[in-house]
């Protein structure tokens, strides 16, 4: 069973009229926590609060989700984490309760297992059939409508296939269903332009930030699938999985895995966890 911390109390449930529930209406977060430490937790926090700017959401304080987290710390010292902020309850309607209240809840599960060879041998991936919706209002911020991933990873159930790549209406690669999707084009890191959909996850910024300190160069770009693959390389990227390598999309292969094993090294150095 999951531990879940509802504003703070020991719950399982929220009310029935909570907006997220309801509408969708909040955002969350998804982060492994190890050794009682909260991964990368300033920028986890910082995104946070950002995509609850951006819906006009009040954030948690970040000293009431520090409590939260150790709370948690204390019975699931390692476990993924999710925090949702929803704008709180309200009644019946789109139109926003007068001075809302927003609700924070946040739970531990068990940390995913997945198999050893993936993160070194690399994974196998396919194009969903499903395209992603344009809604620059939204793009990028991790929202709990979450629909069209969901349809997305009902399109296969082989367990040699690690993820899928939604594409837009265009035919631009955005994103998996769980992770954000980097390239390699002579010698140039590249990931996919989220301006109208996707989610900017903040392991995606990371490797975008190390990358310049490193003196990699780094563009954001559209993508279209022809040009994925015919890249030197591709590799995933989630704050769960860390860094994936891409061997196979469908009929395309790679075996040579030298930047996303870079990547994988700097992400490394730059854990900074929850104190």
């Amino acid at each position: 069973m999951p531990m879940i911390l509802v504003d703070g109390l020991p719950a399982n449930a929220v009310p029935a009229d909570d907006r997220g529930f309801t509408y969708g209406d909040g955002v969350f977060r998804t982060l492994p926590m190890r050794n009682g430490h909260a991964q990368w937790w300033p920028q986890q926090y910082a995104k946070l609060a950002a995509d609850c700017g951006a819906l006009g959401i009040s954030p948690p304080a970040e000293a009431d989700l520090r409590r939260d987290l150790q709370t948690i710390a204390a019975q699931l010292p390692d476990c993924a984490l999710r925090i949702t902020v929803t704008r709180g309850s309200g009644g019946r309607g789109y139109v926003m309760p007068e001075n809302p209240q927003s609700r924070r809840v946040v739970s531990a599960n068990p940390l995913p297992e997945y198999p050893r060879q993936w993160r070194e041998q690399g994974v196998s991936v396919r194009i969903c059939e499903l395209r992603l919706a344009a809604q620059p209002r939204l793009a990028g911020i991790k929202h709990l409508n979450r629909l069209e991933n969901v349809l997305a990873r009902t399109e296969w159930d082989d367990p040699a296939i690690a993820e899928g790549l939604l594409q837009d209406a265009a035919g631009h690669v955005i994103e998996g269903t769980r992770c954000n999707v980097f390239m390699v084009e002579d010698g140039v890191l590249l990931t996919p332009d989220l301006s109208h959909c996707g989610v900017a996850g903040v392991t995606r910024d990371l490797v975008i930030a190390a990358a310049g300190r490193n003196g990699m160069r780094c563009r954001i770009e559209p993508i279209n699938r022809r040009r994925l693959e015919a890249a030197t390389e591709v590799f995933l990227v989630n704050s769960l999985i860390g860094v994936w390598p891409v061997a196979a999309l469908e009929q395309r292969r790679w075996s040579d895995f030298k930047v996303a094993r870079l990547v994988r090294k700097w992400l490394d150095a730059l854990d900074s966890p929850l104190h």
